[in-house]
C-alpha cells in the first residue's frame, strides 16, 4: 500500500534535476500513504518522472522498493496496492522459466507477468486492488491502470504539455504547473449524490480513471494525445455473468469456497494484521473465516457511539467473544469526532460528505495503533442484496408498495392530512407527496432509484442536474431481467467504487494503514453476479446466501437484526455544537458568491431543521462539505 505520482512532460524542457524535484514535491504530499520510504525515477529523455511513497507491506526490505524497474529493464512502475494471489503467479513463471528473483514482492512479480505475457493477460490474471503507472521504455509509453472494483484512486489529467498524475489530487496540485479551477459539472454530481462520480473530479480536466480502466500516453505524441480503455468493465461482467445452477446448499458450499480462499490470500503479509468488526453480517463473515485461518487469536476492531440509537459496539463484542478475536472498541468522544471535521477536505482533498467518513477515520486511527493492515467487509450490499432500498425501489417501480397506487387520487387537503400525520414528522408541502407522483414518471428503474440515492431530492434543488454519470439520459445499464441484480450492478459501479471504497482508502491511508476488502475478490464478485436474487433476499431475510455461510460460525441470535447505519449524530450537532460553523459557511453572500449554488433553498432548509422540523442533516453536510472543501483549498 503505497502512494504514487508523477508526470510526463512532453516539452522536455526539465533536467533531471527539475524532474527529481518536482515528482518529490508530489509524492511528499502523499507521506500518509507511506511513511516508510520513498523513492524518484526520472528520466530527461523522455521527460518523465516517477514518484513515489511506501507503507511496507510485502517484502518490507529494500528489495521491494520502488520505483521498481523489470528484469529485462524494458518495464518501470511505481505501484500502489496488493496484487494478492503473486505467489501463486510467481510459481507459474518459474514454471514457465522465469527466474533470477531479487526479493519476495508482488511487484516484482507484477513486473515478471508484464514482461512475459504482456500487459492484457497480465491484468486479467490478478487478484488484487491497484493503481499503478508503468512505463515502457521500448515503446516510450507510460500507461495507467486501476483495479476492477474501484479498490485504489488514480487521478490523471493534463496541464498544457504536462500529463500529471496522482493517488490524490492533493500530489497534483504540488506540482508547478497545476492551476486549479472547479468544473461546474463536478459540483452538481456532488450536490446530487454526495460524492463525484468517475470520471469527474472537482478540478477541470482532472479526471478520475475509471475502475478497470486503462490509459495510455506516448512520450512521441502531442500534448492531449491519449489512448483510454478498459481491461474489465462491470456492467458488461453482470450481463455475461454464467449463471449459477445448483441449489441453495450448494451455493452456500460455493460461496464459502471463494470467500474462505480470498480471506486466506489477504492475510498473506509481513507485517501485523487484524480486522474492523461491527458486528453485521459483512466483517462477522471475514472476521469468522480469518479466525479460521489463524492460528492465534485475531484483532478486531469496532468503534462504539453513546446514543444507542447509533451504537453496534455490542454486537460486534458479542460476536468477538463467540469468535475468541482479541477485541478492541473505542467509544467515540463527540468532542474528539468534531475536532476531526474541518481535518475532511485535507483527508478527502475534493468535496466528499458521505457523514460516517468522521467515524471511518477514528477506527481507522484505532486500528494503526495496533496493526498495520486490516480487513473489512466492504462490498457486502452491493454483491448480495443488503440494502432495504434494492426491494422498496422494484416494489414502487412496479407499483407495488402499499401507498404509490392511490397517490394520485390524493386531494391537497388529504395531502396535508398525510404529510403532517401519516409521514411523521411536519416536512416541507408536498416533498414527500411529490416524491411518490414523481415515481410514476420515472422512465427506468435506474432513474427511479437515483432518486432514492440522491441528497437533494426536493423540487428545489440548489445546483444543477448532473449531465453525466451512470443515471444520466441515455448511460449505459446492465440489460437483465433481474431487476434486483440490476441495482445491485447500479451500486457496484457508482456508490460502492465513489463513495465506500473512497471512505475507506482515504480514511485508512491517512491512518498509514492498509484495509483489505475480501468480499471484492473477481471470483466472488462473478459469483455473486451469476447468482439469482431469490438466494439473496429470501423469507425476508438480505444477503441470505452469506448468512447461510456465517451461520456455520456465528449462532444466528447474534447477527439478525435490523440493518444500522455507521453514522454519528449529525443532526443534533448541527443543531449544537457545528451550528455556528456551519452557519457561517452557508451565509447567503458565501453560497451566492461565484453562483455555483442557489442560497435560497439552502437557507430554506436549514432554517427548517434549526427548528427542528425536519431532519436535513445529509443535505445541509454536502452543502458544508463543499463549503468547507472550497475554504480548505482556496478554490
Amino acid at each position: 500500500m503505497c502512494g504514487i505520482a508523477g508526470f510526463l512532460d512532453l516539452s522536455r524542457g526539465r533536467s533531471r534535476e527539475r524532474l527529481e524535484a518536482e515528482a518529490i514535491a508530489m509524492a511528499d504530499r502523499l507521506t500518509h500513504r507511506g511513511p516508510d520510504d520513498s523513492g524518484v525515477l526520472a528520466l530527461p529523455e523522455a521527460g518523465l518522472a516517477l514518484g513515489f511513497r511506501r507503507l511496507a507491506i510485502q517484502d518490507v526490505s529494500r528489495d521491494g522498493a520502488q520505483p521498481m524497474a523489470s528484469a529485462d529493464g524494458r518495464y518501470s512502475i511505481v505501484f500502489n496496492g496488493e496484487i494478492y494471489n503473486f505467489q501463486d503467479l510467481r510459481r507459474r513463471l518459474e514454471d514457465e522459466g522465469v527466474g533470477g528473483w531479487r526479493g519476495r514482492s508482488d511487484t516484482e512479480v507484477l513486473l515478471a507477468a508484464v514482461s512475459r505475457w504482456g500487459l492484457d493477460r497480465a491484468l486479467e490474471e490478478f487478484d488484487g486492488m491497484f493503481a499503478f503507472a508503468l512505463w515502457d521504455a521500448e515503446a516510450r509509453t507510460l500507461t495507467l491502470a486501476r483495479d476492477r472494483m474501484g479498490e485504489k484512486p488514480l487521478y490523471c489529467g493534463w496541464r498544457g504539455p504536462v500529463f500529471l498524475f496522482g493517488s490524490e489530487l492533493k500530489a497534483l496540485a504540488a506540482h508547478s504547473d497545476f492551476t486549479p479551477e472547479i468544473e461546474p459539472e463536478a459540483v452538481a454530481c456532488f450536490m446530487r449524490y454526495g460524492y463525484i462520480a468517475a470520471p469527474l473530479s472537482i478540478y477541470r480536466d482532472i479526471v478520475k480513471l475509471p475502475p478497470g480502466g486503462l490509459l495510455t500516453v506516448s512520450a512521441e505524441g502531442p500534448a492531449g494525445a491519449e489512448e483510454r480503455a478498459v481491461f474489465w468493465d462491470a456492467v458488461a461482467e453482470a450481463e455475461g455473468a454464467a449463471p449459477f445452477e445448483g441449489d441453495e446448499r450448494a451455493a452456500v458450499d460455493r460461496l464459502e469456497q471463494l470467500l474462505s480462499r480470498s480471506v486466506a490470500r489477504r492475510m498473506v503479509a509481513d507485517v501485523p494484521l487484524g480486522a474492523f468488526l461491527s458486528g453485521g453480517v459483512d466483517s462477522s463473515a471475514v472476521t469468522a473465516l480469518m479466525q479460521e485461518v489463524s492460528d492465534r487469536p485475531v484483532r478486531s476492531f469496532s468503534i462504539g457511539f453513546r446514543d444507542p440509537r447509533f451504537d453496534e459496539a455490542p454486537y460486534a463484542k458479542a460476536v468477538a467473544e463467540h469468535l475468541g478475536t482479541e477485541h478492541t472498541e473505542l467509544y467515540v468522544d463527540p468532542h474528539a469526532a468534531l475536532k476531526l471535521v474541518p481535518k475532511l477536505p485535507e483527508v478527502y482533498d475534493e468535496p466528499f460528505a458521505d457523514v460516517s467518513a468522521l467515524p471511518t477515520m477514528m477506527l481507522c486511527a484505532l486500528t494503526r495503533n495496533h496493526v498495520t493492515t486490516a480487513l473489512s467487509g466492504d462490498g457486502g450490499d452491493e454483491l448480495f442484496c443488503g440494502y432495504p432500498r434494492y426491494r422498496k425501489t422494484v416494489d414502487r417501480f412496479r407499483g407495488t408498495s402499499p401507498i404509490s397506487p392511490n397517490m394520485l387520487k390524493i386531494t391537497p387537503f388529504g395531502a396535508l392530512n398525510l404529510i403532517s400525520s401519516g409521514f411523521g414528522k411536519p416536512g416541507r408541502l408536498g416533498d414527500k407527496l411529490w416524491r411518490r407522483m414523481s415515481d410514476r414518471a420515472a422512465p427506468s428503474l435506474e432513474r427511479l432509484y437515483e432518486g432514492e440515492m440522491s441528497r437533494w431530492r426536493i423540487w428545489d434543488r440548489p445546483a444543477a442536474d448532473p449531465r453525466t454519470g451512470f443515471f444520466a439520459p441515455g448511460a449505459r445499464r446492465a440489460r437483465l431481467d433481474d431487476d434486483l441484480q440490476r441495482l445491485m450492478v447500479a451500486d457496484a459501479v457508482t456508490y460502492l467504487p465513489d463513495d465506500l471504497l473512497v471512505k475507506i482508502d482515504r480514511a485508512s491511508m491517512a491512518a498509514s494503514l492498509e484495509a483489505r476488502a475480501p468480499l471484492l475478490s473477481p471470483d466472488v464478485v462473478r459469483f455473486a453476479w451469476g447468482l439469482p436474487s431469490a438466494f439473496k433476499l429470501k423469507d425476508g431475510l438480505s444477503k441470505w446466501v452469506l448468512r447461510q455461510a456465517l451461520y456455520r460460525r456465528v449462532p444466528q441470535r447474534l447477527i439478525d437484526r435490523p440493518k444500522a447505519g455507521f453514522e454519528p449524530p449529525l443532526g443534533d450537532w448541527l443543531r449544537g455544537p457545528l451550528r455556528d460553523w456551519a452557519q457561517a459557511l452557508i451565509s447567503s453572500d458565501r453560497l451566492a458568491a461565484d453562483g455555483l449554488i442557489d442560497p435560497e433553498p439552502v437557507r430554506a432548509v436549514w432554517e427548517e431543521h434549526l427548528k427542528g422540523q425536519r431532519n436535513w442533516r445529509f443535505e445541509l453536510w454536502t452543502v458544508l462539505m463543499l463549503q468547507s472543501w472550497r475554504e480548505a483549498w482556496a478554490v
